[in-house]
């Protein structure tokens, strides 16, 4: 308590050290001069030479890419539109890191100004102590720095490129570089929700794919705990055995697995039709006419959503029977001494533990169902039948997107708008579920 006090209690400097503390605190904005007044020759160099690379990279690159940015060129088959909003793009991230040093540079300057005020030998000038300084304390950072610079470019670069082409008007009819691609602010958004065509389609799609995300998901959950429920089980015998069963959906490759099953769902020649609905018949007042499994959009959605169901459950079996494995004996035992039933058992015992741990990986099964692309595509891709503008009657939006972006008539703009608006609603909905679970609190 006493050190807390003592941590907010306020140092009072004398005019002189105020000075001080503000000469160096102006004079790094220009990166180097700070830590040169502050006299850390070594740190003032490292900072001196960032601007000059910085400089050098700007009067080579970066300024003609912030221009190409601002016009996305001038001249029809000379100036590659996309080529200077991916150059522009890639400068802004530039821009961002040489801001953000230049923001250190300012801070440095003036912590240490503060340090020299109150006690001078506490500074580090030499380089040597500076790099051991910085090797003791900024170890863990040195290790991280890396990360966060591929993190920089391998992600935040791609989305901000697919940020930019969704409010410009790269369609069919502007394709470079024989012809130039302009801005138009939230022209594509408006038309997805304006223009029929557009509104239809993406309307239609996301019911279906929020309709799909559900069934399919919830399928598979229920499956995976209904099954890891009753194999935990004491009186179940051979548990090795059925547990090796179980997994064999997982073990085999899924994009085979779709494949063979898009084949035994044919219509006219695949296994269900010719084989095994003609058996079932067999069966007293049984007469199943044989199913358009494939032709159909009904019969066709309740087939991949079975399928998910099949290929989804042994993780979530896997991953609750280890929960199970977890949950003390004698919770179960005091529960039946107070006369509790087994649905009781289940409700106020197993499945909160259950959700307690399971429930975030439990939602990136939803937010995965609803950007799986291989099940809705592979098995009939998006058909049958048509909804429009491209887009099949099963098709979910990340199908749709693929279309709009291979087709003959590719609408770039259209594709990068629905891809930032599945990206809203997939972080909105993760992030208000996340923060109404138990999982990510740590404790002291």
């Amino acid at each position: 308590m006493a050190d807390k006090e003592s941590k907010k209690k306020t140092v009072v400097y004398t005019e002189e050290q105020e000075k001080n503390i503000k000469k160096a605190t102006f004079l790094s904005l220009v990166p180097g001069l700070g830590q040169l007044y502050n006299k850390q020759v070594f740190k003032a160099i490292v900072f001196f030479a960032i601007l000059i690379i910085f400089i050098i990279e700007m009067v080579v690159f970066g300024a003609g890419a912030l221009e190409g940015l601002v016009t996305l060129g001038t001249v029809p088959r000379e100036d590659h539109s996309l080529f200077m909003l991916i150059e522009g793009s890639m400068q802004i991230l530039i821009l961002l890191v040489f801001i953000l040093i230049y923001a250190i540079n300012i801070y440095d300057a003036r912590r240490v100004a503060k340090m020299r005020a109150l006690e001078s030998k506490s500074v580090n000038y030499t380089m040597k102590s500076i790099l051991l300084n910085a090797y003791n304390n900024g170890f863990a950072y040195m290790l991280t720095v890396p990360a966060y610079f591929v993190m920089l470019f391998a992600i935040l670069f791609p989305v901000l490129v697919t940020i930019f082409i969704s409010f410009t008007n790269y369609d069919f009819y502007h394709i470079p570089p024989a012809n130039l691609v302009d801005w138009v602010g939230f022209e594509t958004f408006a038309s997805i929700f304006s223009l029929s065509t557009y509104r239809d389609t993406f309307f239609d799609v996301f019911s279906w794919t929020v309709i799909w995300t559900v069934s399919a998901t919830t399928l598979q959950l229920v499956i995976g705990i209904l099954t890891a429920v009753v194999l935990n089980q004491p009186f179940i015998k051979g548990k090795r055995i059925f547990g090796v069963i179980l997994l064999l959906p997982w073990a085999v490759p899924a994009f085979i697995t779709i494949m063979s099953f898009s084949n035994m769902f044919n219509d006219s020649v695949g296994a269900i039709n010719s084989q095994v609905i003609p058996f079932i018949n067999n069966l007293p007042f049984v007469d199943i006419p044989s199913i358009a499994w494939k032709t159909n959009p009904f019969w066709t959605k309740i087939a991949i959503i079975a399928i998910q169901g099949w290929l989804g459950f042994p993780y979530i079996y896997v991953l609750v029977s280890g929960i199970l494995q977890s949950i003390p004996a004698d919770w179960y035992e005091a529960s039946v001494i107070d006369g509790a039933t087994s649905v009781q058992k289940f409700r106020y015992i197993t499945l909160p533990q259950i959700f307690a741990v399971a429930a975030p990986i439990f939602v990136t099964q939803y937010t995965g169902n609803f950007n799986n692309f291989s099940m809705i595509y592979l098995f009939n891709e998006g058909g049958p039948g048509s909804v429009g503008s491209g887009a099949g009657s099963t098709d979910i939006l990340i199908s749709w997107i693929y279309k709009l972006t291979t087709g003959q008539s590719p609408q770039f703009n259209i594709a990068s708008a629905v891809t930032l608006i599945i990206s809203a609603v997939v972080i909105t909905i993760s992030m208000l579920i996340f923060s109404r679970t138990r999982a990510f609190e740590m404790e002291d």
